[in-house]
C-alpha cells in the first residue's frame, strides 16, 4: 500500500498538459491548459516559477528538444475533438524569465499527441492526429493519422512560412486517442499508439534512410495504452483503457507471441483518461485517473495470490493527465485535476 500527501500546486481552468524540462541545470515541469488559458513552470517541489505564456492554449502535449536548455514543442489550439481544425506544433524558447518566444514549426490539424524519439543518434518526431477533417459536431469520418519526420537540431529557421514537413506513417485510424512514450531496458525508444482499429508500436529508424517500422499489438480498441511488466515475471503486459474516451480496464498478457486479454477491472469508470506506467516505491505501478462519477485516481500492482489489485489514491479529481518523478529519494505524481481545474502533487511513500 502506498502512503499519500497531497499538496494544491495551483489553480488552472482546464489544466490538462504536463512535461518535465531541464533549464538553467535544474528539472522543472510544465503545466498548460485545453482552454485558452496559461502555461506555467513549477518547480519540482510543486511551486509556480514563471508564466510561459497567457494563452492561446489547446495544449494536448509538450515536450522537451532534447539537449537544450529549456526549449520544448507543444501542440496549440486543439480544444477538443470538435475544434482542433486551427491546430499546430510550435517551438517555445525561453528568453528570459516569463518571456518565452513562440514559433510554429508546423500546421496540423486535429494533432493531439506527439512525441521526439531519440535513435541512431537522430531526434524524430512522430505526431498523432485525432481525426483528419470535421465538418459537425461529433462527426468521425474521416480517420487519423501518424505523422513522422527527422527533427534536426537547429530549430531556428522554422516559423508559420517554413514549415517542417511531415510525412505520413498510417491512416486510416479512426479516434487516433492514445499515445505512450516506451523506453526498453537498452534505452531504445518506441511509440504506443491506441486507436478505436486496435494498438500499435512505431519504432523509429536505427540507421539514417531506414523506414519505421510499425507493428499491431492488439486489433481491440483502446483509447490508451501501455507496456509495463506489472507481475513481475519478465515479459511486459499491455495495459490499455478503452474505448474512447472509455470505461474499461484491461490487462493483456504475451502469449505465444501474441497479446490475449487475462484481466478486466470488474468496476466500469466513465470517461478513463490519465495513464502512467512505471517503478513507484519499488514497485511496478500503473497509475489511472477517470473525469466522470467518482473521478478516482488509482495505481493498480500485482501481488502474489491476488493478482493485479487497485488502490484508491484520490477521488473527485477527474484526472486528465499525469506526471511521475523522483525528488529528494520520494516518488511525486503530479496530476492535471482538469474536472476540478486543479494542478496537484501526491507524494507517494510505502506503506
Amino acid at each position: 500500500m502506498l502512503n499519500v500527501k497531497k499538496k494544491i500546486v495551483g489553480e488552472l481552468a482546464k489544466c490538462y498538459s504536463l512535461t518535465m524540462l531541464n533549464y538553467k541545470g535544474t528539472r522543472h515541469f510544465l503545466c498548460a491548459a485545453e482552454k485558452v488559458d496559461k502555461c506555467y513552470l513549477i518547480n519540482l517541489d510543486g511551486d509556480i516559477e514563471e508564466t510561459v505564456w497567457e494563452g492561446p492554449g489547446g495544449v494536448m502535449t509538450m515536450v522537451q528538444v532534447p539537449g537544450t536548455d529549456g526549449q520544448f514543442l507543444a501542440t496549440r489550439k486543439f480544444y477538443s475533438p470538435n475544434d482542433g481544425k486551427e491546430a499546430s506544433i510550435v517551438i517555445v524558447t525561453p528568453r528570459g524569465k516569463d518571456d518565452w518566444e513562440v514559433r510554429t514549426l508546423c500546421d496540423l490539424p486535429f494533432v493531439h499527441r506527439f512525441d521526439i524519439l531519440q535513435s541512431g543518434g537522430r531526434n524524430y518526431l512522430i505526431a498523432c492526429a485525432l481525426k483528419s477533417g470535421h465538418e459537425y459536431k461529433e462527426d468521425w469520418r474521416f480517420a487519423g493519422r501518424v505523422f513522422a519526420a527527422e527533427l534536426p537540431a537547429d530549430l531556428s529557421s522554422y516559423n508559420d512560412e517554413n514549415q517542417l514537413q511531415l510525412e505520413i506513417l498510417k491512416e486510416g485510424l479512426l479516434k487516433n486517442h492514445g499515445y505512450y512514450r516506451h523506453v526498453d531496458e537498452s534505452g531504445a525508444m518506441s511509440s504506443i499508439v491506441s486507436t478505436d482499429n486496435g494498438v500499435f508500436r512505431f519504432y523509429p529508424p536505427t540507421e539514417e534512410g531506414d523506414a519505421w517500422c510499425i507493428d499491431e499489438l492488439i486489433s481491440d480498441a483502446a483509447s490508451d495504452g501501455l507496456l509495463l511488466d506489472l507481475d513481475g515475471d519478465g515479459v511486459e503486459e499491455l495495459c490499455t483503457i478503452a474505448p474512447f474516451h472509455g470505461d474499461t480496464i484491461n490487462i493483456y498478457k504475451q502469449e505465444n507471441g501474441k497479446f490475449t486479454l487475462v484481466y478486466t477491472y470488474p468496476e466500469k469508470l466513465e470517461f478513463l483518461h490519465a495513464i502512467f506506467g512505471g517503478m513507484i516505491c519499488g514497485k511496478p505501478t500503473w497509475i489511472l485517473g477517470h473525469r466522470k462519477g467518482e473521478r478516482l485516481l488509482l495505481a493498480f500492482t500485482y501481488e502474489e495470490g491476488k493478482g493485479y489489485v487497485a488502490q484508491e489514491l484520490d477521488r473527485g479529481c477527474g484526472a486528465a493527465n499525469v506526471l511521475h518523478y523522483v525528488h529528494a529519494g520520494k516518488d511525486i505524481l503530479i496530476a492535471t485535476n482538469r474536472e476540478i481545474d486543479e494542478i496537484a502533487r501526491y507524494e507517494l511513500t510505502e506503506g
